[in-house]
């Protein structure tokens, strides 16, 4: 929906399209393996340094501009959302 509305506009410009909220990658992969079933291999490190803590994308400028917001703002609706899609379209458009 984003991409169509931007495709709308006259003029060209950048959005974020976060959910304003942020989610840790242990978050998204224990979502990820809860959802799907699957172990999902991670090895965890320290943080580099210079890597922020926590990254939150938020989309206040697209909503103003385009009147974007997102269909899904949790991690979990996200990912039923994408595993659902994969289950019916396992190797992508081309089926």
């Amino acid at each position: 929906q984003a991409h169509m509305l931007a495709l709308e506009c006259e003029q060209s410009g950048a959005y974020n399209l976060g959910t304003g909220g942020g989610t840790s990658v242990r978050e998204v992969i224990e979502t990820c393996r809860s959802i799907t079933g699957a172990q999902i291999p991670a090895i965890e490190k320290p943080r580099r340094p210079g890597d922020p803590p926590r990254l939150v994308a938020a989309s206040d400028k697209i909503k103003a501009e385009l009147g974007w917001k997102p269909q899904f703002e949790n991690i979990r609706s996200i990912v039923e959302s994408a595993w659902a899609w994969h289950q019916k379209h396992p190797t992508g458009y081309g089926d």
